[in-house]
């Protein structure tokens, strides 16, 4: 049997680079969740929630209605930007971080709201800036937080079909991931090969929710 390794590297090299993106601007938009006091601040947490309940197939067909260089978004982003993101690794990406978005930022906003206010209150006393806040209080008091959002975005990313499927398509070390890859093998009655996908995607899985979850609890010991 010839395993194909390319569609697994395609998979975790899309769930690394969607799981950095999120951080960084999941923790900006999760400290936003946490603190403002905007009167719809509910739509914007509704609209980040929105994955959580929208089948993968619903995000990924308007994603990929939106931009298809048919339409005016995908021409921009074609002609002006030389940026295709339909049946592109861009696209993948883009896909991703929205259909991940919520796994990042659910954790840390719960990480925020958990430190206690006095604590900042204190330091906005001694004249300390949001930023200085945020950098030498909040983020080391919510590591746990930080590393769960970081390794829920990571394995969800492992685990998509839909959604890369309906703007990725099918192509062979481009768009190709993992689960993809399976669901080709299951369709040519090649069970064995679908399989060994399978099972290293369930065992890598299960080794990094494990991971997390012990050094979360050594974390939580220590404060």
């Amino acid at each position: 049997m010839n395993f194909d390794w390319g569609p697994l590297i395609l998979t975790f090299k899309l769930a690394t680079i969607t799981a950095t993106i999120l951080l960084i601007i999941g923790i900006p938009l999760a400290y936003w969740m946490a603190f403002s006091r905007f009167r719809m601040k509910f739509i914007v947490e509704a609209l980040v929630s929105m994955p959580l309940v929208l089948p993968p197939s619903v995000l990924g067909f308007y994603l990929l209605i939106a931009f298809s260089p048919q339409n005016f978004l995908g021409q921009f982003l074609d002609n002006y930007l030389g940026l295709r993101l339909v049946f592109s690794f861009e696209g993948l990406i883009f896909a991703s971080v929205i259909f991940s978005l919520p796994f990042m930022v659910h954790p840390i906003v719960s990480g925020f709201q958990s430190v206690p206010v006095n604590i900042q209150e204190a330091a906005y006393t001694l004249g300390k800036s949001r930023f200085s806040v945020l950098k030498n209080i909040l983020l080391p008091n919510i590591k746990p937080a930080l590393l769960s959002g970081t390794i829920l975005s990571f394995a969800h990313t492992i685990g998509e079909f839909g959604v890369v499927l309906m703007i990725g398509g099918n192509i062979p070390d481009e768009t190709r991931v993992a689960s993809i890859a399976i669901y080709d093998e299951v369709e040519a009655l090649n069970y064995d090969t679908a399989n060994y996908y399978a099972l290293i995607l369930f065992v890598i899985s299960f080794s990094i929710l494990l991971g997390v979850h012990y050094f979360n609890k050594k974390m939580l010991r220590t404060y």
